[in-house]
C-alpha cells in the first residue's frame, strides 16, 4: 500500500516496506528543471532521513549529460542505497557504463527487474541496521 505519497505532473514518491520508491509518468523527458524538483521532492519526503531508494526510470523518455551531472553532484543526500530500475538490458549496460567512469557517493546498482531491486535495497538495509 502507498503510504506518505508526494507527486507532481512528471514523477511520484512513495513509501513501500520502508523503501522509497519513485515512478515518472510516461513519456518524461528530464531537464534541469525537473531534476531540481525531483531532488527536492525526494528530500522533503526523506524528512532528513537516509534512505533507500528504488529508483524507477522506465517511463523516462530521455536525460542530458547536464542533468546526470546535477544529479551526480547534487543528488545523493539522505541516501545510503539506490537501485535504479530500467526497462531493457541495453539501458542497463549504458546505465553501468556511465557508473564506471562515474563513481556514485552512495551504494548503487541497475537492475530490470523490481523485484531483485527491492530484495537488494532490503538486504543493504539489513546489513546497514546491524552496524
Amino acid at each position: 500500500m502507498e503510504e506518505n505519497s508526494v507527486k507532481n505532473e512528471y514523477i511520484k514518491f512513495w513509501f513501500e516496506n520502508g523503501i522509497l520508491i519513485s515512478r515518472f509518468q510516461e513519456g518524461v523527458e528530464l531537464d534541469l528543471v525537473k531534476i531540481k524538483e525531483l531532488i527536492r521532492i525526494r528530500e522533503e519526503i526523506s524528512r532528513g532521513e537516509m534512505q533507500y531508494w528504488l529508483y524507477d526510470i522506465t517511463n523516462l523518455k530521455s536525460v542530458s549529460k547536464e542533468v546526470r551531472d546535477y544529479a551526480d553532484r547534487y543528488g545523493q543526500d539522505y541516501l545510503n542505497g539506490v537501485a535504479v530500475l530500467v526497462n531493457s538490458h541495453i539501458t542497463k549496460f549504458m546505465f553501468n557504463t556511465y557508473l564506471k567512469l562515474n563513481k556514485p557517493k552512495v551504494l548503487f546498482q541497475v537492475f530490470a527487474n523490481k523485484e531483485k531491486a527491492v530484495e537488494w535495497l532490503l538486504e543493504i538495509k539489513t546489513e546497514n541496521t546491524k552496524l
